[in-house]
């Protein structure tokens, strides 16, 4: 049976995705951004209130493929998951690209074809590594401009969202990185991500300097300062993403699960921790789905083979 028979969209869909995702960030500042590492994950962020959603390039990596992220995941495997998120809600997607994989233009083309809302594109080389870890290599700004332009070239959507990430403030200074955020949004940047900034004067000042949207990464573990949204947006911070919370706390659920499975032989000292039969089904709408599947029964099964 095809998928499609089965997609109830919670939330329904007006305009284009990256229509929506620009609406969602002047109805929301700052708009919080919530990572999803697969389609239900997005219904979960859906049902909770998030108004746009972000698809992780690491997440990508180490999710689907079990990999580290460094730069060993292609478009073509971004894309799938792209496309099952995308499926699912209607939610605007924002989608990691890392360094625009050769053909940023081309990239574009294909995040829209997908139904992604917009892109982020990164001024570090092919062989990247988490804007959080050390001995990160930039491009020349030459170079990153040049993708940007080729983002832009892309639009078959002009609400599409292509926002440029630079990670030159841990080897440039916030001078150095600032400079090229300018270039990067006179190149046409429709947004700026500040990666790895220590504190909010750091991104007052980037805010003051670009004069357009900005993106703070509020991951854990790394050289950002966890800050509530009061304080991001206190310092004029128009975007606070949330790239893989769920996810870490998804993981080390997981591990404590099998490990006491394995270890004790039984999971029933963890019942009260996991998301029932009920609860599951409620979220997946599961009872629509069964309504039409036995209408279909009813006229003799067409459509079920």
């Amino acid at each position: 049976m095809d998928k499609k028979f089965f997609r109830v969209h919670s939330a329904a869909a007006g305009g284009s995705a990256g229509g929506r995702f620009r609406a969602a960030s002047k109805a929301e500042r700052p708009l919080q951004v919530a990572g999803v590492i697969n389609a239900y994950a997005a219904l979960l962020a859906e049902k909770a209130g998030f108004r746009a959603l972000y698809l992780s390039g690491s997440g990508v990596a180490v999710a689907s493929y079990g990999l580290p992220d460094l730069g060993v995941t292609t478009l073509a495997d971004v894309l799938i998951d792209v496309k099952r998120i995308t499926s699912t809600t209607s939610l605007p997607l924002l989608v990691d690209a890392d360094t625009g994989w050769s053909d940023p233009e081309e990239t574009v083309r294909k995040m829209i074809e997908a139904g992604a809302a917009g892109i982020h594109i990164e001024d570090q080389v092919e062989a990247k590594r988490c804007g959080h870890r050390p001995n990160k290599q930039l491009v020349s700004t030459k170079e990153m401009v040049g993708r940007i332009r080729a983002a832009v070239r892309g639009k078959s959507d002009a609400g599409f969202v292509v926002m440029a990430r630079t990670d030159a403030v841990a080897g440039e200074g916030m001078a150095g990185g600032i400079k090229r955020a300018c270039l990067y949004r006179d190149a046409g940047a429709d947004m700026i991500f500040a990666e790895a900034l220590t504190d909010l004067q750091q991104y007052r000042q980037f805010v003051k300097a670009v004069k357009i949207p900005v993106l703070a990464n509020i991951t854990e573990f790394g050289k950002t300062p966890l800050f509530t949204v009061d304080e991001l947006g206190s310092a004029g911070v128009r975007l606070a993403l949330y790239p893989l919370s769920a996810f870490r706390a998804m993981s080390a659920a997981a591990f404590k699960t099998y490990r006491t499975i394995r270890t004790k032989g039984t999971q029933k000292e963890l019942l009260p921790e996991m998301q029932t039969r009920a609860e599951l089904y409620e979220f997946l709408n599961y009872a629509t789905y069964e309504r039409k599947i036995d209408e279909l029964f009813k006229k003799g099964g067409k459509g079920l083979r």
